[in-house]
């Protein structure tokens, strides 16, 4: 699974999924799908009206030539809404500034009214925001429900197996806030 290796050296460890419930996604999971070149992995699950983006990685040696935006305007072209999770900007790393930044170049919004909290192995409390794309207007609280519905089918496939709970129940780890 070289896949996942160079997923793993990439991604924070708090956010890598086990490399046994990533296999059984990919596997038995009709929605969850990866597409790996020299270039890039992505893991992702299109469902019926949106699609949500577990991992891009672009290889080190290609980043900054348009791959990435390459990988991004074919799931546009399906025309239904993109969900996925980016790290907050942390000033002492330039990889999380750069992240949100090409998401932004490429039309994603943060969905700065959700609220997305959750626990590592060890208890430790972490957020992560939301960004979406979308062809037409969208309600943050159709964002929150699609990803909702990611946290269920996605990211707690076989949870209890792999990390004896739920890592990402819904009720409790997205919450969206007031307008201001």
């Amino acid at each position: 699974m070289e896949w996942y290796k160079r997923l793993n050296e990439y991604f924070p460890e708090h956010e890598m999924k086990d490399p046994g419930q990533l296999q059984e996604l990919i596997e038995d999971k009709d929605v969850y799908h990866k597409e790996e070149t020299e270039d890039y992995v992505v893991m992702y699950a299109e469902f019926p009206s949106f699609i949500f983006i577990d991992y891009l990685l672009v290889d080190p040696r290609t980043r900054g030539k348009g791959v990435g935006t390459q990988v991004i305007n074919r799931f546009k072209q399906k025309g239904k809404p993109i969900i996925l999770e980016v790290e907050p900007v942390d000033q002492e790393d330039k990889d999380t500034q750069k992240r949100v930044k090409f998401y932004e170049r490429n039309g994603f919004v943060r969905a700065d009214r959700i609220h997305y909290r959750r626990e590592d192995d060890s208890g430790e409390t972490y957020e992560t925001n939301i960004y979406y794309w979308s062809p037409e207007e969208l309600p943050q609280k159709d964002i929150l429900e699609k990803m909702a519905k990611a946290c269920r089918e996605i990211h707690n496939f076989r949870s209890s197996k792999y990390y004896g709970r739920l890592v990402a129940d819904p009720d409790k780890v997205l919450k969206l806030k007031k307008p201001t």
